[in-house]
């Protein structure tokens, strides 16, 4: 088998002083991704701590109805008369067994996937994952670096068939059988079946057996159900000396790929090329790596790939593909990595849900109806299409869809769900309902929106001027110069209106007027004054609505009351109902949640406004580095989605998000082109 050289200490690496306890070695997790919505997740110490961690969690219908099949497997390794377990569990009465993550050397990142080393005395065993791209399917290999005698495996499966978002109990009939090199499970009629297998040389021990109560002790902290059971059909023994190696194959394929050395090499080549096609060379390591993470979250719609689109899945472990999501983090993930070919099947694949001049919302997890309860998902998707011919110069896409963007603008103006619709008096954008949540701050809890924002969003109305803006310039480049002067004519009264968000008292701008409830102004308005980060937009989108003393007093303001090393707090400390840490249960979480809660994904907007009031690259720039460093924490190699607003910003939510990976390095490219360009222009002079 080939494999690179691990001789190397790289950027990614994690050794023992960062594993000093369990606790530890289970808060940094690990992430592989199949392409199809399914992947494999858990902790650097072999512990499950939530009910998405797993082997293989396949994407039966991709990109959803994902499946945890194969929670984990138990390993030890015997070796010159000592046994080293290289697995831990931790159970519902707060035992820890076995404790395999004492002997974890080291855990790292090669090109993205995972790998440890664990020192078994004088031996060194390596254990990778990897899942072929495509394919329902998750390989584990076993190879012995180091040993002066021959080690034996015993390597048991501990196996579950259920949502993944839901836990499972035991003592039903787990039917398994036991094949020549491994097990075929059949968990119930009319499930899913897959096999474990481990090879011609692999011994295969049937001991059917319930294992009870593992528990979950971030589901624990989520004030959520905690705890499952797995089965297990039995045990395999493997032999390998110094140099040999052995994989075993889990997949709910009729033919899975069991050649390890095969799939790690096509795999690296595949990630090379995702290197290797950036438009511009990628010089930090650590940006490298978010090249390989926004990949995770770029998938397949659909079940063949000759019928099927791409989309987005917003966020592992939970996230499926949501439209907001997908057309904010669409340029970092596909435009900046040089991947027109994906953005551009993305975008198609939205196009055909538009109804009433509107974007999906999300694709739910089971059924095919898609939600529409979003006011700037569709804003987003103008502005996707935007970059896409920025970065691409190819006006055929837009040209395709013109009359949809036109049909786009016209419900706006009428009216569309949700109390959507253009005032007639300022051309500004109304929306809005109770009991809804239309903007990206969309928590709620049963019937109580936390922060409903009804009547008119700063950034939603900065999206609504980028929007006729955008639109007016493909207008003009495919020719049609009537549309586009009406259009113009369009975005300056939404200019003007605009001017009724600036906040003379606070020197920026408002983050609703025009709404049911907040402060009652001198002009008959109510205004929502709270200090958020919403704002930001209105100076990072290409097309601002303010001028150059404005976009610097809103860079200025977010910056010394919401900027972080992690992101933007979604609301000032100052607040009344500031909540500065974001924990407990479902309510006291959502309650949380743009309450002060810290997005990484802001940060990079906020450089991008920085460079555009100062021009100074990178000064901007170093308001990303700090997630450079995020990288080794929380799911090492990507960026979590939410962080605790209070110091030290504790990474929560979904440890990978995708508008935070790409945001962070649509941004840092962006930026890093233009300190070149000035560079080289200081040269030249």
């Amino acid at each position: 088998m080939n494999t690179p050289d691990t001789n190397e200490i790289g950027l990614f690496d994690i050794g023992r002083g960062d594993l000093a306890s369990f606790h530890q070695a289970c808060e940094r997790e690990w992430l592989v991704t199949n392409g199809l919505g399914g992947f494999a997740a858990g902790t650097v110490a072999d512990a499950n701590t939530r009910r998405y961690h797993g082997l293989l969690i396949a994407a039966l219908k991709p990109p959803l109805e994902r499946t945890l099949m194969l929670a984990k497997l138990d390993t030890v390794v015997d070796y010159a008369g000592g046994q080293y377990p290289l697995s831990s569990n931790e159970f519902a009465d707060g035992s820890i067994d076995p404790n395999g993550w004492r002997h974890i050397e080291r855990f790292r990142l090669d090109q993205g996937l995972p790998v440890w080393d664990y020192a078994c005395g004088d031996a060194l065993v390596e254990k990778r994952i990897l899942m072929p791209h495509g394919r329902n399917t998750t390989l584990i290999c076993f190879r012995v670096l180091r040993a002066t005698a021959e080690i034996q495996l015993a390597v048991r499966p501990l196996c579950a068939h259920r949502d993944y978002h839901s836990h499972g109990r035991g003592g039903w009939n787990f039917a398994t059988t036991a094949m020549h090199d491994g097990f075929a499970v059949e968990p119930f009629p009319g499930a899913q079946p897959y096999t474990i297998r481990a090879g011609a040389e692999a011994e295969v021990v049937p001991d059917p057996a319930w294992y009870w109560h593992f528990r979950h002790r971030v589901e624990s902290e989520r004030g959520l159900d905690d705890t499952e059971d797995l089965y297990s059909p039995g045990l395999l023994r493997l032999r390998l000396g110094v140099g040999e190696a052995a994989c075993i194959s889990v997949s709910s394929e009729p033919e899975p790929a069991c050649d390890f050395g095969s799939a790690l090499t096509a795999e690296l080549a595949r990630r090379r090329a995702l290197l290797d096609g950036m438009p511009q060379p990628v010089t930090a390591p650590w940006v490298a790596q978010l090249v390989l993470a926004a990949d995770q979250f770029i998938v397949r719609r659909g079940s063949e790939p000759a019928t099927s689109g791409h989309t987005v899945i917003a966020g592992y472990p939970w996230f499926g593909d949501w439209g907001r999501d997908t057309m904010i983090a669409l340029p970092g993930l596909a435009l900046t990595t040089g991947r027109f070919d994906i953005a551009r099947s993305i975008l198609l694949t939205f196009a055909r849900h538009i109804d009433q001049g509107m974007l999906p919302n999300r694709f739910p997890d089971l059924g095919d109806a898609p939600e529409y309860n979003t006011v700037d998902a569709t804003l987003w998707y103008v502005h996707a299409i935007h970059q896409y011919t920025r970065y691409s110069e190819d006006l055929d896409l837009a040209a395709e869809i013109f009359d949809a963007l036109l049909d786009i603008l016209d419900w706006h103006r009428r009216g569309t769900r949700y109390g959507i619709h253009v005032d007639p008096n300022d051309g500004l954008l109304w929306a809005g309902e109770d009991g809804v949540q239309l903007t990206w701050m969309d928590a709620k809890v049963g019937d109580w929106v936390v922060t409903p924002r009804i009547g008119k969003p700063v950034e939603i109305n900065a999206l609504w001027y980028h929007a006729l803006r955008c639109i007016a310039e493909l207008a003009r480049r495919l020719g049609q110069d009537a549309v586009a002067a009406d259009l113009d004519a369009d975005a300056e009264r939404v200019h003007a209106g605009f001017a009724r968000f600036w906040n003379d008292a606070l020197g920026c701008l408002y983050d609703v007027i025009d709404a049911p409830v907040g402060d009652k102004q001198s002009d008959g308005r109510r205004c929502d004054a709270s200090l958020r980060p919403n704002q930001i937009f209105a100076v990072s989108l290409p097309h601002s609505p303010l001028d150059a003393a404005q976009q610097r007093a809103v860079v200025d303001t977010c910056g010394r009351h919401l900027v972080t090393s992690c992101g933007l707090s979604s609301l000032a400390k100052d607040a009344g109902d500031y909540v500065g840490l974001y924990r407990g249960d479902p309510v006291s979480r959502d309650g949380a949640y743009h309450q002060g809660t810290v997005w990484g994904w802001l940060l990079g907007p906020f450089a991008e406004a920085h460079f555009r009031v100062y021009g100074d690259a990178k000064r901007a720039q170093s308001f990303l580095r700090p997630l450079g460093l995020h990288l080794r924490e929380a799911c090492v190699g990507s960026i979590s989605e939410i962080f605790d607003g209070d110091a030290p910003h504790r990474a929560k939510g979904c440890f990978a998000q995708a508008w935070s990976v790409s945001e962070t390095l649509r941004v840092w490219t962006e930026l890093d082109q233009r300190a070149n360009a000035a560079t080289n222009q200081g040269t030249q002079s």
